[in-house]
């Protein structure tokens, strides 16, 4: 055999050992989930597939229907002394409050019930019979030291805020604001604090976080974020003027529970 004809069979065996390589090289590269593969591309990048899940829609929000009464006195009132924790005045009207569509006050003309079965002044009745005014004969008075109401509103509901006046004739703190809601007509289980400012545990009832207020035609409006209650409570222990407790109004709004 020639040494040119040894030479080229060399250059065959090269070449296609080049070829093999190359061959063994690619399939190592293809994995199970490569392109070729149906469905790959879609489990490929499992984080990413999360992500693009879309949750429930969510429900429309508009404005709670909210009428307040005429104000009874203007300006930053300037005779409040000895308060601890006392919230600023906002400076200017409550934004609108938004809360799913068809949300309203629930508790227009439902049963009231209070600690003080006979009140100093008016009936425990005023206090949802829709008259938010600050004139004689549209609030209630009772007695001194810790109070409470409670209004049934029938059936359970969605909560989505309470809002309360005691009386905004005068610029006045009331101590020891309590708000809860239950389904429980005894408030012993299942009880969902919504507010309370009372710094000192002097109600009783524990230690609350929230601050005091001053008394204004807008009233106080609690946030209660959608709880499910048939029950709402609420307490006081008397005011900056005197000892006294009042209610004008609570309004209690929601939407059936589902």
């Amino acid at each position: 055999m020639s040494e040119n004809s040894d030479v080229s069979r060399m250059k065959m065996y090269v070449a296609v050992l080049m070829v093999l390589a190359m061959f063994v090289s690619s399939c190592r590269k293809r994995s199970p989930q490569s392109a070729d593969r149906p469905g790959a591309a879609d489990t490929e990048s499992p984080v990413a597939t999360v992500d693009k899940v879309e949750g429930p829609a969510q429900a429309q929000l508009v404005p709670v229907p909210i009428e307040l009464p005429r104000p009874m006195f203007v300006g930053t009132p300037q005779n409040i002394r000895g308060v601890s924790r006392l919230a600023k005045p906002l400076g200017k009207a409550r934004p609108p409050f938004l809360a799913p569509a068809g949300t309203q006050n629930v508790a227009l003309s439902k049963p009231i019930s209070g600690s003080d079965e006979e009140p100093i002044i008016g009936e425990i009745e005023y206090i949802t019979d829709g008259d938010k005014s600050a004139a004689d004969g549209s609030y209630v008075e009772l007695g001194p030291f810790v109070q409470h109401i409670t209004i049934d509103l029938g059936a359970e509901y969605d909560i989505y805020a309470v809002l309360l006046w005691h009386y905004h004739k005068q610029a006045r703190v009331y101590f020891d604001v309590i708000v809860q809601v239950a389904n429980d007509p005894d408030f012993i289980s299942d009880v969902s604090v919504l507010f309370n400012n009372d710094d000192d545990n002097s109600a009783g009832l524990g230690v609350g976080q929230d601050l005091h207020y001053v008394e204004t035609n807008e009233g106080k409006l609690i946030d209660a974020k959608g709880t499910g209650a048939r029950y709402v409570r609420l307490y006081s222990n008397g005011n900056n003027a005197n000892d006294l407790n009042h209610y004008i109004e609570v309004e209690v709004f929601g939407k059936p529970a589902k």
